[in-house]
């Protein structure tokens, strides 16, 4: 009866709420509208619409890849607007682990944030393997190489060791991070803009080459199926999500935003509209200049231009790609160090991880933790399926994120005046539930097994862990 009476007392207690907006924290509040659509879309607009939008025209969906982009930002807009009425309502630092731990209690938030660590972990790793890969191709174009021991993922039969370049841009995206977060956001800010030169110039250039019978076959793969389809315009959608991924990192930084109530509901709608834009202009673009069947290429931007003649154009595009890709790295090991310092104020991670620098107020040890894991990632693992395992871990926090909203409506009431409101509850969060099941099943066994894994280490860290250091726990 002992026995039975702790695990009752066990199971009420990982259920144990705490609403971590009423803490506050060292941070300073500095941060600006401008700062965060930046923010949102230095996370957002990299390896997607530099890579993905090739690779998914030509293996998925055709030209009707806008279609899918329409899709999957219908998808991410929905929990857009769910963290948007979070932000406002119950407005701290963490995003989906802060709102779910003040919703559903402590060890559903504990899963989200895990799911959020693995997805921006090796969301950080996956970018800097492709910015390593850009750059070994123009130094190549100069006749530079590096030693084989150190140009490539570990694999003693092939004679590499250690993937160096990745792991150099890291330590440098941490040092900046380290930096005071206005400093390392106007860095982030000085390449978005460059990133957006690069990308009106293609636009731009690629009008005056556009061949319409390259749209004639639009939809070659059709439809697809809305569960467990391989091609077509949902498997396209399913890919694609990749690429709005990092929009959430705008809710990490509360702590340190003006008007954070007012502030994080506008600068993910509005990061989120320009990138949706921006991405629908450039596959249509893309699309148009080259057959879709030839676009199944790392660099598809870069090459679409090349094959029109426009290798300066081509050249500018892969010299700021190489640039601009770190703007990922750096607002998403920015989010990231912030959730990590969250969650470790909580007690559910170690407290080394919640101090802050002196003058500047950064969450250092965090920071350093988070550079020193994505650089081994990067340097060491190969990381060909990442995409589909961030996918699945993203999807599955959002279906929490929905079912949060719903709880939250229940037990709290409608948002108050001056508070965001998500409309049409619960229509839309029931909706996103489906469309992320959808997504889900695109996926293979072996993502799904990669998942499941993923699950059960969270699992027992947070049990041989976090359970007992909870400041919940201390308090009890």
């Amino acid at each position: 009866s002992d026995l039975v009476y702790i695990f009752e007392e066990m199971m009420m207690d990982i259920f144990r709420k705490k609403d971590v907006s009423k803490s506050r924290t060292g941070m300073k509040r500095h941060l600006k509208i401008h700062d965060l659509i930046l923010l949102g879309i230095g996370a957002m607009v990299g390896t997607g619409i530099f890579t993905i939008t090739g690779i998914g025209a030509a293996n998925y969906a055709g030209p009707s890849l806008i279609i899918s982009i329409i899709i999957s930002a219908l998808c991410v807009s929905i929990s857009a607007l769910f963290y948007a009425e979070f932000a406002s309502r119950i407005p701290a630092n963490g995003g989906a682990y802060s709102y779910i731990y003040a919703v559903f209690g402590e060890f559903p938030a504990w899963l989200a944030g895990w799911l959020t660590i693995m997805e921006f972990m090796t969301a950080i790793s996956g970018v800097a393997s492709g910015w390593g890969s850009y750059l070994k191709g123009l130094l190549s174009g100069f006749g530079i190489q590096l030693p084989t021991a150190l140009n490539g993922t570990f694999n003693p039969k092939g004679g590499t060791y250690v993937d160096l370049l990745p792991i150099l841009v890291l330590l440098f995206v941490t040092a900046v991070v380290l930096l005071n977060s206005k400093a390392a956001l106007r860095f982030n800010s000085a390449l978005v803009v460059l990133k957006f030169s690069a990308l009106a110039l293609f636009v731009i250039a690629g009008l005056f080459f556009i061949k319409p019978e390259n749209w004639s076959n639009f939809a070659p793969f059709g439809f697809g199926e809305i569960y467990g389809g391989k091609v077509g315009i949902m498997a396209g959608a399913s890919l694609m999500f990749f690429a709005f991924l990092g929009f959430e990192s705008i809710s990490m930084a509360v702590d340190e935003i003006k008007e954070p109530q007012k502030n994080v509901p506008r600068g993910i709608v509005l990061s989120l509209t320009i990138v949706t834009i921006l991405y629908i202009l450039v596959t249509l673009v893309l699309t148009g200049i080259v057959h879709y069947t030839k676009l199944n290429v790392s660099d598809a931007v870069a090459f679409a231009l090349r094959s029109v003649g426009l290798s300066w154009a081509a050249n500018y595009v892969s010299v700021v790609a190489i640039l601009t890709l770190i703007t990922v790295c750096i607002s998403m090991t920015f989010a990231l160090s912030r959730m990590i310092y969250s969650i470790a104020r909580d007690g559910l991670l170690p407290r080394s991880f919640r101090q802050l620098t002196d003058t500047s107020r950064v969450p250092k040890n965090a920071t350093i933790l988070v550079g020193i894991a994505s650089a081994v990632c990067a340097g060491i693992f190969p990381l060909a399926s990442i995409a589909s395992f961030l996918n699945i871990c993203t999807l599955a926090y959002l279906i929490l994120l929905a079912l949060a909203i719903l709880k939250l409506r229940k037990d709290n009431g409608m948002p108050q005046a001056g508070e965001f409101k998500t409309p049409f509850v619960p229509v839309l969060p029931v909706l996103s539930i489906i469309i992320c099941l959808s997504f889900m099943t695109q996926y293979t066994k072996e993502t799904w097994q990669a998942f499941g894994i993923a699950l059960l280490v969270g699992s027992l860290i947070y049990f041989g862990y976090g359970y007992k250091h909870s400041e919940i726990y201390a308090d009890h």
